[in-house]
């Protein structure tokens, strides 16, 4: 998967930068189309945060005790890691008309997000399928890496999201 060029993509994890990016309707979108969010900066506080609040395994929440475990020392929770990838998608990575509504996908983590990554979000468009029923909207089904500063995918996520059609481009279902 290639990147987007740098012209169409921002460079950091600013909220602001969600306004720059034109919203994308189904009439717009291609197959093979790419978009690259911006970054977020891992930390060894933000992996235990969440790890205490949501997911409190021993190699979510202490070094060395992770240091004995599969992961050979601290790693995120792959839900933390989940997390931000929508926040980096919403904000920076996929501008979706009305927001990015999920309809299933498939999940996997390859590599454990550890606390000196930088992560990133790199999707691609994989199939466009205008609804038969419903005009004014289809599925797109689009494969997300969340990769860190040397490139390594910590994360695959291909979903499902219901997009919508510009306004009066509806299509006409016929019985």
């Amino acid at each position: 998967m290639t990147d987007t060029p740098a012209s169409n993509r921002p460079n950091h994890s600013d909220d602001s930068v969600a306004a720059v990016l034109q919203p994308r309707y189904l009439d717009d979108l291609a197959v093979g189309d790419q978009f690259r969010s911006g970054e977020h900066a891992m930390d060894e506080a933000q992996i235990k945060a969440f790890a205490t609040q949501f997911d409190p395994q021993p190699f979510h929440l202490d070094d060395t005790a992770a240091r004995a475990t599969l992961f050979g020392g601290l790693a995120a929770s792959g839900w933390h890691t989940a997390a931000i990838t929508m926040r980096l998608q919403v904000t920076s990575g996929l501008p979706i008309a009305g927001g990015i509504v999920g309809a299933g996908g498939e999940l996997s983590w390859p590599r454990p997000t550890r606390p000196t990554d930088v992560l990133h979000v790199v999707s691609e468009v994989v199939q466009i399928a205008p609804s038969q029923f419903k005009p004014d909207r289809g599925m797109v089904t689009v494969r997300s890496e969340t990769r860190n500063q040397h490139g390594d995918v910590l994360q695959v996520f291909t979903v499902r999201i219901v997009v919508p059609r510009k306004p009066g481009a509806s299509a006409v279902v016929t019985a």
